[in-house]
């Protein structure tokens, strides 16, 4: 199934002409109506003029987040401010928020794109879709929302928080989707328990999970204890918001980039230079149909890989591989490179151990430690202490054989571990607060 099969299967050829003919309009469009850019181009000595192929896209430099905290409010808008109809922000949680502001067809467009999403992952017309994404200034939630109605599925509003009230709705009113984040979804179940609701008297069939990174094992885990197929989406408010790329149902083998736009490359964080094709690297993003505030070659931070195969499903837009992390989120311990869903992956394999872990990272006579707690389940917490002693050294030989890193394992009882509505919190760096 498509939402609109003409663009969502354009033959590779058909659809690097239209990038090339919207990249050399958005290049356009930001040296004339944006300072920072005219700036940026005449400092790398490139006109507009000068893009003549997607190959060029390379001449241009890179934008960054702190380029968009530096401009903050409206700097990098290309609209007049009349023609602004919404304004998201980040949380600003690391600095000054990054802001974006939407046009009338940079609404309609992220509608339609997130509508091709839900039918990717097999949402169709029928559907009542609880949206527990948050509303407001974080873009998630009325991304998820427009798409829904773009699609004319039905709609909950529910955003985050009140989670029993979440469970009951969504019984109550037979809900067949859920979108929210992957970590949610598990303290969902994990509610729904304590509440003797079995989640397969639901009528859930699908979950769409995005706005933070999880594993193939978490998956498996969310599929098993919600009783649907889980679909993995990936957006951010800098570049549109949720629907940049979604799976799609038939695969579940990379997440489709709408390429028609948003131009993708993949580059080495160090040095910036593109990777090649299945290797990883960071993904960078140019708009080229944003009109609000269109970036060029925007450094996401995400790692990722990506192929230009084709796709079981019929489309033709490239995939990226499942977000393996944030070069910004990588940790060093001891000179080597960790991502917390790496450490995920190797808990989710581990019987008795719960999806629910924090990595405190702190330094003692000058050298890196770092301490894994993870929940195990009730069961096992209230065996014997040496059946946990072997448990603890099992998870650190694996973590040690697998990711050459050497660490604590503290299991720790269940619920122990703060829950989040939105965002897990799995680090603590207390190397940085000293």
């Amino acid at each position: 199934m498509f939402y609109n099969e003409d663009f969502e299967t354009l033959p590779r050829q058909a659809l690097e002409a239209l990038q090339l003919k919207r990249l050399k309009s958005t290049v356009e469009r930001v040296y004339l109506h944006v300072p920072f850019y005219r700036q940026a181009l005449d400092k790398a000595g490139i006109r507009p003029e000068q893009i003549k192929t997607l190959e060029d896209l390379q001449k241009l430099p890179f934008t960054y987040k702190q380029d968009m905290r530096d401009s903050y409010p409206y700097a990098l808008f290309a609209a007049r401010m009349d023609d602004i109809v919404r304004i998201h922000a980040s949380s600003g949680t690391t600095g000054k928020p990054t802001v974006v502001g939407y046009t009338r067809k940079d609404i309609d467009n992220w509608s339609e794109l997130m509508a091709r999403s839900f039918v990717s992952a097999g949402v169709h017309k029928g559907d009542i879709i609880h949206n527990a994404y948050g509303y407001g200034l974080f873009t998630g939630g009325l991304g998820a929302h427009y798409g829904a109605e773009q699609l004319g599925a039905s709609v909950i509003p529910m955003s985050g928080g009140n989670t029993k009230k979440q469970i009951m709705i969504m019984k109550d009113f037979g809900s067949t989707v859920l979108t929210c984040t992957p970590s949610y979804s598990l303290y969902m179940a994990e509610a729904a328990q304590e509440e003797g609701i079995d989640f397969k008297t639901l009528n859930l069939r699908v979950g769409i999970f995005g706005a933070e990174p999880w594993s193939e094992s978490m998956r498996k885990e969310i599929e098993e204890k919600l009783n649907l197929s889980a679909i993995d989406i990936y957006g951010l408010s800098e570049i549109m918001g949720p629907g940049v790329a979604i799976e799609c149902l038939e695969a579940k083998s990379g997440l489709h980039i709408w390429e028609d736009h948003f131009l993708p490359e993949i580059i080495n964080p160090e040095t910036g230079i593109p990777v090649a094709e299945g290797e990883k690297g960071e993904l960078v993003i140019t708009t080229i149909t944003k009109e609000g505030i269109p970036l060029i070659r925007y450094r996401t931070r995400d790692i990722t890989s990506i192929t230009y195969e084709p796709c079981a499903c019929g489309r033709t837009h490239a995939r990226i591989a499942r977000m393996s992390g944030r070069s910004d989120d990588m940790l060093i311990i001891r000179g080597v490179n960790v991502f917390p869903s790496q450490i995920e992956s190797i808990l989710m394999e581990i019987e008795g151990v719960e999806p629910h872990y924090l990595l405190i990272v702190d330094r003692k006579d000058n050298l890196d430690t770092l301490e894994v707690q993870v929940e195990v389940d009730e069961q096992l917490f209230s065996d014997e202490v040496k059946h946990l002693q072997v448990l603890a050294l099992t998870i650190e030989k694996e973590i040690k054989d697998l990711l050459s890193v050497t660490c604590k394992v503290r299991l720790v009882e269940p619920k122990t571990i703060t829950r989040s509505e939105g965002k897990a919190k799995r680090v603590v760096d207390r190397r940085e607060i000293r």
